[in-house]
């Protein structure tokens, strides 16, 4: 019998490709199996090994080989629970933790079992759309402005529910900060302003806070102070612990949404039973934040603040506006000051500017349209990761914690970075053809 005809896709993925992000990276790997030089800035994954306490715990787990509570091990949930307690000064819970094998896998759960609307601000990360797309669920965007600096604003979150004249909608706000794509984060101020429209809707924020141990200085506010009732806080290994391939992620839950927790538990029980044990063990190691994984912390965040503002700098002498990162290790670029030059070399989408800076020149970063932008917007995304971490961070163990980083570090261990952003800005600079 031959293949199945795509008519018997479900609609609702048909047509769908790769993530965007995952797509770019088998791509580059592929240039670069062909002897490209490529500059690796589409995929987000963190430069920097995983802390030395953590993979020997996962050492010592390894023979741990039970299928483990739904929820998760409780010693991991509860470390969880201290560890938002300590960060975000919110009543956090064992019993209200769930766990799961990366953020990623609970936010589909999360809309399987939520029956709403989801907002979501722009740009913002690339699977959020295509999850609600798979699942059927209803997407609001709401499209943030360059002079907020990608920033959703309250007013925009008032006028993007009232615009659809039902306000007992239920809704989710999918809210990620410091952000991916944009690298910038909110003040205590703005977080708390976001809280009262969504506290005067009812509406159940999802607070991605994936990166939130990566803010360069240190210094993150989780929504959830603001508005606890309403709040689920999802954050993993991922980012901040350099564990993307281990693939576990958590949600923390307020009381009042028992009831969503208990739906996405069952449907967790259905689907993927539990999380591997020698990882749920060693990520206990990681969440209790030990002083040496607060080291780690404190380099890993320098040396991206350096590297961010380094090439920040750079990017404007080529006339890109884009705002210093304050966490995570992205920058979203825009392009608009270069639009007329770039059209007249037949450049008028981002995903064709994409695909042109990458065959002229090797350097990988992923189209604003693949964020929730208008194709025609000449925005992208660069995440800033292509350099050996490991080095990085080791040279910057030998250098006191209270000092800046000395002239040409970021030159010398982030040198790969330097020169794709540097070969960017030339390119720009071009004739037109």
């Amino acid at each position: 019998m031959g293949a199945s005809k795509p008519v018997s896709l479900n609609l609702n993925v048909r047509g769908l490709g790769l993530s965007a992000t995952l797509a770019i990276n088998e791509k580059c790997a592929a240039l670069r199996s062909e002897g490209r030089e490529i500059f690796r800035f589409g995929l987000g994954q963190s430069p920097f090994p995983v802390p030395t306490p953590v993979v020997e715990a996962l050492r010592l787990a390894a023979p741990e080989k039970d299928y483990l509570p739904v929820r998760g091990l409780r010693a991991l949930r509860e470390a969880v629970a201290d560890f938002h307690r300590r960060s975000d000064g919110i009543d956090a819970h064992h019993d209200r933790v769930l766990v799961g094998p990366g953020s990623k896998e609970l936010m589909f759960l999360l809309q399987i079992a939520f029956y709403g609307e989801i907002l979501l601000p722009t740009p913002c990360w690339v699977s959020y759309f295509p999850q609600a797309q798979i699942i059927g669920r209803r997407v609001s965007q709401i499209h943030t402005r360059a002079e907020d600096e990608w920033r959703l604003t309250a007013a925009q979150l008032e006028e993007g529910i009232a615009d659809t004249q039902d306000d007992h909608r239920p809704r989710i706000l999918v809210l990620n900060y410091p952000g991916n794509p944009s690298g910038t984060t909110y003040s205590a101020t703005e977080l708390r302003e976001l809280a009262t429209v969504a506290k005067k809707y009812g509406v159940v924020v999802l607070s991605d806070e994936i990166y939130g141990q990566t803010n360069h200085r240190g210094e993150h506010v989780s929504i959830a102070r603001f508005y606890p009732e309403g709040t689920i806080i999802s954050s993993g290994l991922s980012k901040w612990c350099g564990a993307g391939g281990w693939r576990l992620g958590t949600f923390v839950f307020p009381p009042d949404l028992d009831w969503l927790l208990d739906a996405m538990a069952a449907i967790a029980s259905e689907s993927y039973t539990s999380v591997s044990a020698p990882i749920q063990y060693a990520a206990v190691t990681a969440f209790h934040l030990g002083v040496e994984i607060e080291r780690y912390l404190w380099h890993t965040r320098r040396i991206l603040r350096e590297l961010g503002g380094r090439i920040t700098s750079t990017l404007h002498t080529g006339g890109v506006r884009v705002r210093p990162p304050e966490g995570a290790f992205y920058l979203w670029l825009d392009f608009s000051e270069r639009a007329d030059t770039l059209r007249a070399r037949g450049i008028e989408t981002s995903t064709r500017l994409c695909r042109r800076l990458l065959d002229e020149t090797g350097v990988a970063i992923l189209p604003g349209a693949g964020f929730g932008r208008d194709p025609h917007e000449l925005t992208a995304r660069l995440a800033y990761v292509d350099f050996d971490g490991s080095k990085a961070l080791a040279a910057s163990e030998n250098i006191a914690l209270d000092t800046n980083l000395p002239e040409g570090f970021v030159d010398h261990w982030c040198g790969n970075v330097i020169s794709g952003v540097q070969r960017l800005v030339a390119w720009l600079d071009q004739e037109s053809a």
